[in-house]
């Protein structure tokens, strides 16, 4: 007997969202149902998440929370689109704090005549995403507004994780001495949404470095279990990043420009656009500060991981002038590494 699956008849009409479908009823209904908890959740699901873990009962563990907002444009883009930056955006959130993520919720912001082929894009992608960093999306909200008051899609993601009793990972545990490395190449995000919008003849085929974190700063704490503190290098890029824990620790830190690892293409564009690299935003990159003694071990950590494959060393804490963040220069100079004031590009995540 030929046994195949019942294929669920389409409630969805059209081919684009209306404000019918923020309003409650069934076409509200029909929307969610089709487009998200169909992908994220079991049928019956309530308003709200009821979670357990034996992670929680480990004596000593801390619940770790974040939330953040993504607004990109184009929300498509090459190596990835909004959905997926949500997830990878607010797993590393919870990541570079030495937690486990677990749990996420996911809120939508929808303008009325939004593809449904774009929702269900989006969707997926977060829930492949999701997948690969052991995480479930486990609540959620949408909410329709007018033409024009949004982009297409708006998302805001929670995330819940948990940090095993034993892990202190702050920017002000960061000592003199200390080693910061990268995972990976800089700007890539940036200079991808840049090249995406169409505003200028650019043409390169840089992809986004949008990935989850997790599974490198676990790798990275068996090898090297003293490491110090992390930053996804987002908005404002990896010198946003650095300011932010030289300013949190009390110490310098001086990079040096010839172990920056930076992709020719984001050079040239850099050069032509007459950006600077250094700010531009990453969204699969993060800087660590290890001790001294632990840095080839955590060096190695990160380059066993698929995420790490690109890991360097690009400098050190000092005692020198607290707060401050400086380069030698490929000319044997320094120069100071301030931070970024306002932004080098708009609607970068």
């Amino acid at each position: 007997m030929n046994m195949t699956t019942p294929i669920k008849p389409a409630r969805l009409r059209g081919d684009r969202v209306t404000m019918a479908h923020g309003g409650g009823g069934k076409a509200m209904r029909d929307l969610i149902e089709e487009i998200f908890t169909d992908v994220f959740l079991p049928p019956g699901s309530e308003d709200q998440a009821r979670l357990t873990s034996d992670a929680l009962r480990e004596p000593g563990a801390q619940l770790a929370f974040t939330t953040d907002s993504f607004v990109v444009s184009p929300p498509e883009f090459p190596g990835g689109d909004i959905g997926k930056i949500a997830v990878c955006g607010t797993v590393n959130d919870l990541a570079v704090g030495g937690a486990k993520p677990l749990w996420l919720s996911a809120a939508f912001i929808i303008e009325e005549g939004c593809e449904f082929a774009l929702l269900r894009r989006i969707v997926a992608s977060m829930q492949a995403e999701a997948d690969k960093a052991g995480v479930r999306i486990v609540t959620g909200d949408t909410k329709v507004v007018e033409r024009g008051a949004a982009d297409k899609v708006f998302v805001t993601t929670s995330g819940v994780g948990v940090i095993p009793a034993g892990r202190d990972m702050r920017a002000d545990n960061i000592r003199p001495g200390d080693v910061a490395l990268v995972n990976g190449v800089l700007g890539d995000h940036g200079a991808t949404i840049l090249a995406a919008r169409g505003d200028m003849a650019l043409s390169t085929d840089i992809q986004s470095d949008c990935q989850s974190l997790n599974a490198l700063i676990e790798a990275v704490l068996q090898a090297a279990p003293n490491t110090r503190a992390a930053r996804d290098a987002t908005r404002g890029g990896v010198a946003s990043a650095l300011n932010e824990m030289a300013d949190a620790a009390g110490v310098q830190i001086e990079i040096d420009e010839t172990t920056l690892p930076l992709r020719p293409e984001v050079k040239g564009v850099c050069e032509v656009l007459g950006l600077d690299p250094l700010y531009l935003a990453n969204e699969g990159t993060l800087v660590l500060f290890v001790p001294e003694d632990e840095a080839d071990a955590a060096l190695a950590a990160m380059k066993s991981v698929e995420a790490g494959s690109n890991a360097t060393a690009i400098g050190t804490a000092k005692a020198g002038h607290p707060g401050r963040v400086t380069m030698k220069t490929l000319f044997g100079g320094q120069r100071l590494v301030d931070t970024l004031v306002g932004e080098q590009l708009p609607r970068i995540c």
